[in-house]
């Protein structure tokens, strides 16, 4: 892959180069981008816009070519659009994981638990609502899988599909006293306006893996084919995932870098 100087990214850059990234509601509201983005716009002398929905949306945005490179957490999604031909160079960029959150007095009595299958049951046995993101986001996606290996769900009236971010569901969820999954990064941004605690974390099923793709210029020539792969470069460079790695909220590191050289 090209470096960032060689694709004429460097120090001379025009300001008005323009990289649209599409990106999960979880790094927007974790606050990561805000952080992470400024140093890379510096240095490259450019400017990422960033249009923060689900994964599936952000997919769909790049599949077509609304945007020129995708930063999302959703693999099996991933490697399909790459798959098809919709996007080149995936990388790993970070991970984090999820966790079940409820409201403090714990009304499912799953505080504690490091299974999330067996967590979900109790949720669907217990006299306690779930907020969906209903979304098609990788959170979403998740959740839904582990409704189906749980073999049950709770009925309509305790099981909401929001169709919103993270962030607003997890203000929803403390306002109807309910429980939700979250990514632990969001979560930790929310936690002192909502009030919500972890139940259950720990399961290696509620690993969450992040991977950013470029847009394959083949399928879309006007795209910033140059631009998508100089932001791909330097998130997983050393600055890149270093800058990952110092992300704190509360003292709390949120995501670990997990770039590797391809």
């Amino acid at each position: 892959m090209a470096t960032v100087a060689a694709l004429g990214l460097g120090a001379t850059a025009h300001a008005e180069q323009i990289i649209r990234l599409s990106t999960t509601t979880s790094t927007e509201n974790s606050g990561l981008l805000a952080y992470l983005l400024p140093a890379f716009e510096v240095k490259t002398g450019a400017k990422v816009h960033v249009i923060a929905v689900g994964s599936g949306k952000a997919l769909e945005l790049a599949k077509n070519g609304d945007v020129d490179v995708t930063l999302v957490h959703a693999r099996a999604a991933e490697d399909a659009f790459v798959a098809a031909g919709y996007g080149v160079g995936r990388r790993d960029v970070m991970y984090n994981d999820f966790i079940v959150a409820c409201q403090a007095s714990d009304p499912a009595r799953i505080k504690g638990g490091k299974d999330v299958i067996a967590a979900f049951r109790r949720i669907a046995a217990a006299n306690v609502k779930f907020i969906s993101r209903g979304d098609n986001s990788g959170t979403d996606v998740m959740e839904k899988s582990y409704w189906k290996l749980a073999g049950a769900m709770p009925p309509a009236s305790r099981y909401l599909s929001a169709g919103l971010g993270m962030g607003e569901v997890l203000n929803m969820a403390a306002e109807l006293q309910a429980c939700t999954l979250a990514d632990r990064a969001t979560y930790a941004t929310y936690q002192a306006r909502t009030g919500l605690a972890v139940m259950v974390q720990g399961d290696p099923r509620m690993f969450n893996p992040y991977g950013i793709i470029a847009v394959n210029p083949a399928r879309h020539p006007g795209i910033n084919d140059k631009g998508a792969r100089a932001l791909i470069d330097w998130i997983t460079s050393p600055e890149g995932q270093g800058k990952i790695a110092s992300f704190r909220v509360g003292g709390q590191q949120l995501f670990v870098p997990s770039a590797s050289v391809p």
